[in-house]
């Protein structure tokens, strides 16, 4: 083999080198998405990653009243004679989920990836609903909140 032969494929091989390196740290670089959450009414539905939390590490009491707060939040048109779905990744369901109406629980702790309420109660006072719209939120943990998709649901009749 010649010299040049070999100087060649040390390039190659520290070229190949470099590009791994470099790949890597872009990807060290990046966050993980938190898990995604989906509500869908009909044939729309709209998803969305964590409002607060979803990394895991518990949110403090004054953390989720915040989160609650949040505006520019993801939305849906809902008529009260169809059935809300839900939907949570794998890695929601096996921390147990909760759907809180208005920051209070709709529902008991679920280790399943998906659940169905009727519209309906989404805009009835007994429930807590109050006009045409009503902040839903999928909490993550049984007991402590570790993560927050919040969606606000449109009246539409």
């Amino acid at each position: 083999m010649t010299s040049l032969q070999s100087a060649v494929r040390r390039r190659r091989a520290v070229a190949a080198a470099g590009a791994v390196s470099a790949g890597l740290l872009v990807l060290s670089a990046c966050d993980k998405p938190t898990p995604l959450a989906t509500v869908t009414v009909g044939s729309s539905s709209v998803s969305g990653e964590a409002t607060c939390g979803g990394a895991g590490d518990v949110l403090k009491t004054d953390a989720v009243s915040t989160c609650l707060k949040k505006t520019g939040i993801e939305s849906i048109s809902v008529d009260p004679d169809e059935t809300v779905r839900f939907g949570v990744d794998p890695d929601i369901a096996d921390q147990g989920w909760t759907i809180l109406m208005n920051g209070q629980p709709l529902t008991d702790s679920s280790t399943k990836t998906y659940r169905t309420i009727p519209g309906s109660v989404f805009f009835n006072a007994q429930y807590g609903a109050q006009g045409n719209s009503t902040l839903v939120s999928i909490k993550e943990g049984e007991k402590d909140a570790t993560g927050l998709w919040s969606f606000k649901l449109k009246k539409d009749s």
